[in-house]
């Protein structure tokens, strides 16, 4: 167990099967992947433990709970100690809530964990939908803890965490009832989604459509990356008016749209492009990076020395900085490196010198009359959602040749990492409207479907009679329950890419064809036709 691993979370994972050697694609050993599989079954027995005892959940169960599952996230946490730790926590709260259990001689499976390898031996359907259940609410954790941290959360939430962990531990379910466990993923990452959205616009202001530049001004500076508005708002209120600029990177990018977060004059642009190519685009990088969640690389030596963490994120013998926030040895660093000597011309993939973000569904419903009057006129004729993660694979340059490929009279909604690709391209405009529009982060998911439910009321039909067409690419968990929520609300006709994930079955993939016309990527010219029949 501690020299081999079993893991097929994310969608690089070896021959779109699984990782089953010493380590992963993504970097993670065995050995961090075996601590992984026994937090998540510690956190099943905790579930169990809860059972009767609801009355003794307090917001310190929810936190264990909702780091744990996050730490569980592809390229969060590859520290032993860390998760450990992680593991020491859940079981000390398991013994606070049954502590008669553990001196008890006749056991009642009460407290007993999960073993995780009856999930991955389990029959492949079974398999599959509980993989479904278990990689959805690690997404899911994700966006409530970014909630949190603003000091939002619902009580729903946490409700079903314990409510699905006990699913994946039942080993007598069949497909139906684990099937409408799935489902209900869908619904509370919508819930969640909304309460995350909520947190952000009401401590930051509404997203408002900005220019940003991917060029770096000379002098010490900071590069962010992650997801975290807290993190980056605490980090520039502490580096505020000591000569240190900031600069988002990956995920972060869709902060330059904030009002709350944009006021800050020394949030200067965006550095580099989608979390995989961090260790080629940090390479020679003379300023310290801040991870504040997943997406982190294993730091090569070249750069090792200028990586900190945070929240969950961990990586052995990088600076972790703690609960406090203080960022005081990453400033440290920031000065020590000096940054640029001159200012830095970059450029995206396609050559732009700056990318556009912050069509937020406030921005976008805002100008809703006139988007209407472009449908009904038919200047404007199609939109289309291409997003989500990006990822290694050469194949994901189909969403690059998707984009350039699209008719001039459609508009191209994306959000997350995916953008990359394609978002410093320059497709012209439909009257006012650029024809790219970043509505933000993977969590912004939330703003395409309120687009989207606006337009179908709009027009008195459903979403999936609407002209929008949704090409999606995805890499890890919270790609899970985002298509979750789409299958939830009974949005169709969805193409996934670049391939489809592992812990599909047949069997359950049968189903999501039958029942949502789930489909995979083939070639930009051929998609193109299908979707502008």
């Amino acid at each position: 167990m501690n020299t081999k691993m079993f893991c097929f979370q994310c969608e690089q994972t070896a021959g779109c099967k699984g990782c089953t050697g010493a380590a992963g694609v993504c970097g993670k050993k065995a050995d961090i992947s075996n601590l992984q599989d026994k937090l998540t079954g510690s956190l099943i027995g905790l579930a169990r433990a809860t059972i009767g005892n609801e009355d003794l959940i307090d917001e310190n169960t929810n936190k264990i709970v909702m780091e744990s599952l996050f730490a569980t996230v592809t390229n969060v946490n590859f520290d032993a100690a860390s998760i450990e730790d992680m593991i020491a926590r859940v079981e000390d709260e398991k013994k606070r809530m049954i502590p008669n259990c553990f001196c008890c001689a006749s056991s009642c499976g009460r407290n007993d964990d999960y073993d995780m390898r009856a999930l991955w031996e389990a029959d492949e359907d079974i398999r599959s939908l509980k993989s479904l259940i278990l990689f959805g609410i690690r997404g899911v954790a994700a966006y409530a803890y970014h909630a949190y941290l603003l000091g939002y959360s619902d009580a729903r939430i946490f409700i079903f965490f314990y409510k699905a962990l006990n699913a994946i531990g039942m080993d007598d379910w069949g497909m139906d009832k684990l099937l409408s466990v799935v489902m209900e993923v869908g619904e509370i990452n919508l819930i969640c989604m909304e309460l995350l959205d909520r947190a952000n616009t009401e401590s930051f202001g509404t997203p408002t459509p900005t220019e940003v530049s991917l060029c770096v001004e000379k002098g010490p500076f900071i590069v962010i990356s992650g997801h975290d508005l807290c993190d980056l708002k605490q980090l520039l209120d502490q580096t505020a008016g000591k000569g240190i600029n900031i600069y988002t990177h990956g995920e972060m990018l869709p902060a330059h749209a904030y009002p709350g977060l944009k006021k800050y004059p020394h949030l200067k642009g965006n550095f580099g492009s989608a979390w995989q190519n961090q260790q080629k685009e940090f390479a020679d990088l003379p300023a310290p990076i801040l991870f504040t969640t997943n997406c982190l690389m294993p730091p090569k030596d070249s750069y090792a020395d200028r990586v900190f963490t945070t929240e969950v994120v961990s990586y052995p013998e990088l600076v972790h900085i703690g609960e406090n926030r203080d960022f005081t040895p990453v400033i440290e660093k920031a000065i020590e490196l000096g940054g640029y000597a001159e200012d830095k011309e970059f450029t995206g993939i396609n050559g732009g010198r700056s990318v556009m973000t912050g069509f937020s569904h406030g921005a976008v419903l805002s100008v809703a009359d006139r988007i209407i009057d472009a449908v009904k006129t038919g200047v404007l004729k199609h939109f289309f959602l291409v997003a989500g993660c990006d990822g290694i694979k050469k194949e994901r340059s189909y969403y690059t040749e998707f984009v350039k490929q699209t008719p001039a009279d459609s508009i191209i909604l994306t959000l997350a990492c995916g953008k990359y690709r394609f978002n410093d391209l320059d497709l012209g405009k439909i009257g006012d409207f650029p024809r790219i529009m970043d509505m933000g982060q993977c969590n912004d998911a939330y703003s395409a479907i309120k687009v989207a439910i606006a337009l179908a009321e709009a027009f008195g039909c459903s979403v999936n009679d609407l002209p929008l067409s949704m090409v999606l690419s995805w890499y890890e968990q919270k790609a899970v329950c985002i298509l979750l929520t789409l299958l939830h609300l009974g949005i169709k006709n969805i193409l996934l890419g670049p391939s489809l994930p592992a812990f599909i079955s047949p069997g359950v993939l049968s189903f999501l064809v039958e029942h949502y016309n789930i489909a995979p990527i083939t070639t930009p010219e051929e998609d193109l036709k299908k979707l502008l029949v």
